[in-house]
């Protein structure tokens, strides 16, 4: 008799709050930590914390909008913050002065 078989179910996604904050233009150009040059155009950021290549979803729960990038820097190197932002993703959850 054959063996029946059920799809894993994939695991909830973990989500954790945490204070971000942006990087632009005056860091174009300059290697980040993964060896590519930051551009601010880029749906790119700066964690401490998440591994370098690893893709995050980031919502501003102000306005709910979000926006997925990924992580190709270490930093913010501020305590108070968890995540650094390119520009362009800044601007797309509505965290940047220049949308």
């Amino acid at each position: 008799m054959p063996a029946n078989y059920a799809p894993l179910k994939p695991p909830k996604p973990t989500v954790h709050e945490v204070l971000a904050s942006w990087y632009g233009r005056e860091f174009a150009g300059r290697s980040t930590t993964s060896g590519e040059p930051f551009d601010p155009r880029r749906l790119t950021a700066a964690s401490n914390t998440l591994p370098l290549g690893s893709v995050v979803k980031v919502e501003n729960p102000k306005n709910g909008r979000s926006v997925k990038v990924r992580i190709n820097d270490c930093g913010p190197f501020a305590r108070s913050r968890s995540l650094d932002l390119s520009l362009r993703a800044a601007q797309k959850i509505g965290i940047s002065d220049r949308e």
